[in-house]
């Protein structure tokens, strides 16, 4: 998607600062360390721009915790103050003092405790290079008083998650979703003000800082959102309570990380948005000790695979009005096997499914197989009708691995979806098509678009067959008569060199 190019240099800036890492630390360490200085760097700025302006103010609060919390401004201690850990850059001790650092922030800020990275003394970290990180950090990062650098350092933090999970791999895929994707759910589901959103198993969080995102692109009001989120994984969590901090995001996501099928963290919340990215067909997920569960509305989802499990919890969790945007693998369209066409079909004909969106493969970092996007919807705008959109051929090639949605393709998709709920929308042949409830349990419940909005029609060729392959043929001999002075001029080349064929 297409960046302000000062933005992608700050970006680019803080991850050439990591890249200083790159074969000094061992590799589960290195995400940590990075991603830790990039919250100190930040929160120790916010703090400065506050102290200075209490200095002026001249009523001596400088030092009251008080000050800085009204603010939403996390305080910070003089030893966690940047200005401390930049004395120290070049001294052996940089890595203690780093580590001192946030012990000293957790202690003052109990909503970050235990979520700190603390690793910064470990012996294989080279505290000469380290020094150097820190001194990247120093100097390239402008901490002046505009709302537009907080947002440029949450970007670069969510860069960095990026960049991390392209290197990763796999291990990348379990705390980002690429940021086209969610901003293409965003964008549909349209959160507003005064409402829930939840994830269940929100990774670093990015859901909901495209929600934030979006509600203040419609002048909404950050503050008037609640966030309410859970995540199995450990390091992951501690992400996710990093980057909300740095986008200044109130959000639960519990006192620690919990499994959300066990150890359910919200029990009695009816959100007005979920969105999710599960993980995808994930296996032994814990179903013989869950087999009375409530939230098994639909059908027992089977043990070997919960996406109808995420699926069932998540609508478990809607508000009356509520609606749900999430990604799954695109075996959850059409399986029949161990009773999820049967769970499919009592959704389908609660009149729950909305939407369905088929993906372009390879937008992920982690997998390449094909993934779609489920709408799900309490109280639809157009109800006993779904839509049906195949946006596989949309996007561009970011690099030979990894595709992305420019803005536009994200509008499109949107753009269809509010047409379809205003009842506007027409059928495009081989992008999008609306089905009614009937048409579906025609096709026995399957969800796949292809099934409903067909192949793209082609443009008639006018050229005649004959005069068209006299002109290939001709073509075709015009490259073989090049090919044969081609290979002459190599003989001549080789045979001058002394070479013989």
């Amino acid at each position: 998607m297409a960046k302000n190019n000062t933005a992608i240099g700050f970006e680019k800036q803080i991850w050439d600062a990591a890249c200083e890492l790159w074969g000094h630390i061992p590799a589960a360490d290195y995400r940590k360390v990075i991603v830790g200085l990039i919250f100190l760097r930040y929160i120790s700025g916010s703090f400065s721009k506050r102290y200075q302006q209490l200095i002026a103010e001249g009523d001596g609060f400088e030092d009251d915790r008080d000050a800085y919390t009204a603010e939403n401004i996390f305080f910070v201690p003089e030893e966690a103050r940047w200005q401390t850990i930049a004395k120290a850059a070049h001294t052996p001790e940089i890595g203690m003092v780093l580590d001192t650092a946030m012990h000293a922030i957790e202690k003052e800020n109990s909503i970050l405790k235990n979520v700190l990275p603390k690793n910064y003394a470990n012996q294989d970290l080279d505290k000469r290079v380290l020094g150097r990180v820190v001194d990247l950090f120093t100097n390239n990062i402008d901490m002046s008083e505009t709302d537009e650098n907080k947002d440029i350092l949450g970007r670069t933090y969510e860069y960095c998650i990026a960049q991390f999970a392209s290197y990763e791999g796999t291990k990348g895929g379990e705390f980002y979703t690429p940021s086209s994707i969610v901003k293409t759910i965003v964008e549909i589901l349209k959160p507003f003000e005064n409402c829930r959103v939840y994830d269940p198993c929100c990774g670093s969080g990015g859901m909901f800082v495209q929600s934030v995102k979006f509600l203040q692109a419609h002048s909404g009001n950050r503050d008037r959102i609640s966030v309410y989120g859970q995540e199995s994984n450990a390091d992951t969590w501690k992400m996710a309570k990093m980057n909300m901090a740095i986008r200044g995001i109130d959000a639960d996501f519990g006192a620690y990380q919990a499994d959300t099928f066990f150890q359910d963290l919200h029990p009695q919340l009816k959100a007005d948005f979920i969105m999710a990215n599960p993980p995808f067909n994930l296996s032994n997920w814990g179903q013989d000790a869950l087999k009375d569960d409530v939230r098994w509305k639909f059908g027992l989802p089977p043990a070997g695979n919960a996406n109808y499990a995420w699926i069932q919890h998540m609508i478990h969790h809607l508000a009356p009005k509520g609606k749900i945007g999430l990604v799954l693998a695109n075996g959850a369209l059409s399986t029949q096997s161990s009773g999820e066409g049967e769970i499919r079909k009592k959704i389908i004909e609660a009149d729950l499914v909305e939407g369905i969106v088929a993906l372009p493969s390879q937008l992920f970092y982690s997998v390449t197989i094909p993934v779609t996007l489920w709408f799900i919807s309490k109280n639809k705008a157009q109800q006993g009708k779904t839509l049906f959109i195949d946006a596989r051929k949309m996007g561009f090639m970011v690099n030979r691995k990894h595709k992305d949605f420019t803005d536009t393709d994200v509008a499109k998709i949107a753009d269809t979806f509010t047409a379809f709920q205003a009842g506007k929308c027409e059928d495009v042949k081989g992008f999008c098509a609306v089905a009614s409830t009937a048409d579906i349990a025609k096709q026995d419940y399957i969800l796949t678009p292809g099934r409903y909005v067909g192949i793209e029609e082609q443009e008639e060729d006018d050229e005649a067959f004959n005069e068209k392959m006299q002109r290939l043929t001709g073509e075709l001999s015009e490259l073989f008569d090049a090919s044969i002075v081609l290979q002459g001029k190599i003989k001549e080349k080789l045979a001058s060199i002394g070479w013989r064929m």
